[in-house]
C-alpha cells in the first residue's frame, strides 16, 4: 500500500523519510517545477537537532551554520539563556529553510525516495480502502490509487480543503514586510533593532546582503498583491523618519500575524502535517521546527498502520498529541507577537514579563517551551518518572566493549528496548512483525535504570528503575497500546553499519 506526500518542505520530506525507513512505499509531489531560493525560516532549535541526531543526519546540518547559545522570547533586549535547557543542543542553529529542505531531499534520495516536481494535486476522492488522487504535470491530468494521502503541502493547503478538514483560528490583525536587500551605504542602518520615528526596524546578516523586517503600517487592501521596491523603500523611510537607501533587492514578502489549526489532523485517509495543519505568527521561528516534530510524531504510527500492525487508534493518536502541540505553539507566538508590539500601553506589562522571564526558572521554562524540548506526550501508562511522555536523553551506553548511544540504537526508527546491568531479557518471539529492537546495556551515569522502552520518535514508553520499579504488566500494557504486539522481544548483538546499528 503506498502512500503520497504532497509537499517537498520539511515536513512532507522528513514525513516521506520515516516512511522509507519503515519499509512504506511512498512517493513525494510537489507543484512546483522547482525549490524555491526564497525561504523566511533561518533556524534549528534544539528539539529538531535532537530529532535529527535521532536519525543519524544532525551533524549534516550541523555543518552548515553558526550556533547560538541563547533565544528571544518576544523582547530581544533579554535573551534567554539556552544553555539552562535539558538537552544535547543547548542552542539554535542558523541555517536557511531552503538548506535545510536541501539536505532533507539528499537524505531522503539515499533511503531510495525522489521529489517529483511540477506534480500538483488538484482533487481526491477516498473511501474505506484508499484515495483517489488526481495530479497535474506537464498540462496532464492522471489518477492515481494509493492507501493514504498526506498534505504537507503548505498554509493554503489543497489537500485540507479537498478533504474537507476545517482551518479555524484568528485572522490577521497586523502585517509585516521583509525584503533581503542591501544598503548603499551599510552604516546606514546597523545589525540588530533601531528604534525610528515611527516603529522599529530589524536587521539580520546575511551572506551578501541583509534582511531588513517591520510592520507595515495600514493592512493591504489585498494581503497577496506582491511588494515592490519602491513601496518597502518608502515604508522604511517613513518608519526610521529618515532615508536609508537600498538596492539590489532579491526577495521582498509579505506576512501576518494570523494563527489558524486544523480541526483534525487526521481525515479518514488523509493526514495533515506541518503549516498546512496549523500557521501561526512568526514570532520564535519555528514554523520549520514544529513541522520537522509533526513528521517524526507522524511518520512510524502511519507506517505501522500502512503495513498493518498498528494497535487500535494508534494513527489517531497523532492527531490528538500534535494537536495539542499546535495549540500551544499557536498560543505562545500569539503571546510573542503581542508582546513585541511597540504600544506604549503594553509597556508596563512587558517590562513585568522581562523581569520574570529574568528569574533562571521561568527563562529555562520559556527556553524549553520556546523550543519544543519541554514536549510530553500522555505516554498511557501510569507512572512519575520525570521522562515518561518525553523525548529520552540521549543516554552514553555501552555493550560490552562497544559504546554507543540512545540516538545511535534509534536510526533504524523502531522501537526500542533497553534493559541495563545484569539483568536478563525476556525470550521468545517478538509477534509476526519483530516490533522492538532489545539490547543489553549499561549505563554508568544512570546506576538506577532498569528498564527503558522507546517509541520510533524517541519518546519515553515505559521506564522502570531501582526507585521507582513498574510492575512487568505494565511493560506489557505499554507494549500494546503502542506496538500492538505481545511481550514478547527479539534481541541479539548490535552491530555497526553505515546506517546505525541492527539486530542479529
Amino acid at each position: 500500500m503506498k502512500v503520497m506526500v504532497a509537499g517537498a518542505g520539511p515536513a512532507g520530506l522528513m514525513l516521506a523519510a520515516e516512511l522509507a525507513l519503515a519499509g512504506v512505499e511512498v512517493t513525494v509531489v510537489d507543484r512546483l517545477p522547482r525549490r524555491s531560493p526564497f525561504c523566511r525560516g533561518f533556524t534549528l532549535n534544539a528539539r529538531s537537532l535532537e530529532l535529527l541526531d535521532r536519525r543519524g543526519i544532525a551533524g549534516r546540518f550541523l555543518a552548515e551554520g553558526p550556533v547560538v547559545p541563547y533565544g528571544m522570547f518576544a523582547d530581544p533586549s533579554r535573551p534567554l539563556d539556552l544553555t539552562a535547557m535539558d538537552t544535547d543542543h543547548p542552542y539554535t542553529l542558523g541555517i536557511a529553510q531552503t538548506r535545510v529542505e536541501e539536505l532533507l531531499e539528499q537524505w531522503l534520495a539515499e533511503v531510495g525516495v525522489t521529489v517529483s516536481w511540477g506534480h500538483e494535486v488538484t482533487d481526491l476522492a477516498q473511501d474505506g480502502d484508499g484515495v483517489e488522487v488526481t495530479v497535474r504535470a506537464g498540462g496532464r491530468h492522471h489518477r492515481q490509487r494509493v492507501g493514504y494521502l498526506a498534505g504537507c503541502d503548505g498554509s493554503r493547503s489543497v489537500v485540507r480543503k479537498l478533504a474537507g478538514i476545517g482551518f479555524p483560528g484568528t485572522a490577521a490583525t497586523t502585517f509585516g514586510l521583509l525584503a533581503d536587500v542591501e544598503p548603499v551605504d551599510p552604516t546606514d542602518l546597523p545589525f540588530g533593532m533601531t528604534d525610528g520615528e515611527h516603529g522599529t526596524v530589524f536587521v539580520i546578516p546575511r551572506p551578501g546582503y541583509v534582511r531588513i523586517v517591520l510592520d507595515e503600517p495600514a493592512p493591504p487592501a489585498d494581503r497577496d498583491e506582491p511588494v515592490r521596491p519602491a513601496y518597502f523603500q518608502q515604508v522604511l523611510n517613513e518608519v526610521l523618519g529618515r532615508t536609508v537607501e537600498l538596492r539590489d533587492p532579491r526577495w521582498l514578502t509579505r506576512f501576518s500575524d494570523s494563527a489558524r489549526q486544523a480541526d483534525r489532523y487526521v481525515a479518514g485517509r488523509v493526514v495533515l502535517a506541518g503549516d498546512a495543519a496549523h500557521i501561526h505568527p512568526p514570532a520564535g521561528a519555528v514554523g520549520v521546527n514544529v513541522a520537522l516534530a509533526d513528521a517524526v510524531n507522524l511518520g512510524w504510527k502511519l507506517a505501522a498502520t500502512v503495513l498493518g500492525h498498528a494497535p487500535d487508534s494508534l494513527l489517531d493518536s497523532y492527531h490528538r498529541e500534535r494537536h495539542e502541540v499546535g495549540a500551544r505553539v499557536l498560543r505562545t507566538t500569539r503571546a510573542q507577537a503581542i508582546l513585541g508590539r511597540r504600544l506604549p500601553e503594553l509597556d508596563p506589562v512587558r517590562e513585568l514579563f522581562g523581569e520574570l522571564a529574568g528569574l533562571p526558572q521561568v527563562g529555562t521554562y520559556l527556553a524549553e517551551l520556546a523550543t519544543g524540548v519541554s514536549t510530553r506526550y500522555d505516554p498511557k501508562i501510569p507512572g512519575e518518572h520525570p521522562w515518561l511522555g518525553r523525548l529520552a536523553p540521549n543516554l552514553k551506553l555501552a555493550m560490552g566493549e562497544r559504546r554507543t548511544s540512545v540516538a545511535e540504537l534509534l536510526r533504524p526508527a523502531r522501537p526500542v528496548f533497553l534493559r541495563f546491568g545484569d539483568r536478563v531479557l525476556p525470550t521468545g518471539a517478538d509477534g509476526a512483525n519483530g516490533a522492538v529492537d532489545s539490547y543489553h546495556v549499561r549505563c554508568p551515569e544512570h546506576p538506577e535504570l532498569e528498564e527503558l522502552l522507546l517509541r520510533p520518535d524517541g519518546h519515553t514508553a515505559w521506564i522502570s528503575t531501582t526507585t521507582d520499579p513498574q510492575p512487568a504488566g505494565t511493560l506489557a500494557a505499554a507494549r500494546a497500546t503502542w506496538f500492538g504486539v505481545p511481550a514478547h522481544f527479539s534481541h541479539g548483538t548490535a552491530e555497526q553499519t553505515d546506517s546505525g546499528p541492527t539486530v542479529t
